[in-house]
């Protein structure tokens, strides 16, 4: 059964910090690329970050460029989400996501997401 555990959310002001995490069980967390995407409310989930197995190459969307940074940690079956210099517009539930080859064809897995709050 797959299960994506994300953490670290919280309130923070404007140019501040926060590391995400997502903890992954249920498959086998090293050969599969992982991704992080938010919600922010009246929006749709955007594409925010991905990292590839096993070589770790990461790719981010335009808006998070140069200030986010994902990592994986196949020892613990983990990825991280590493957000500086956050602004107001960051605000979102962040979700962990990965996309799966099931025996009808692939599939997204998600998180229950965590909520990143930018606020002075």
């Amino acid at each position: 059964q797959v299960q994506l555990v994300e953490s670290g959310g919280g309130l923070v002001q404007p140019g501040g910090s926060l590391r995400l995490s997502c903890a992954a069980s249920g498959f086998t967390f090293n050969n599969e690329a992982m991704r992080w995407f938010r919600q922010a409310p009246g929006k749709e989930r955007e594409f925010v970050a991905t990292i590839t197995a096993p070589t770790s190459i990461t790719n981010y969307a335009d808006s998070v460029k140069g200030r986010f940074t994902i990592s994986r940690d196949n020892t613990k079956n983990a990825i991280y989400l590493q957000m500086n210099s956050l602004k107001p517009e960051d605000t979102a539930v962040y979700y962990c996501s990965v996309n799966l080859w099931t025996g009808t064809g692939p599939k997204d897995y998600w998180g229950q997401g965590t909520q990143v709050t930018v606020s002075s």
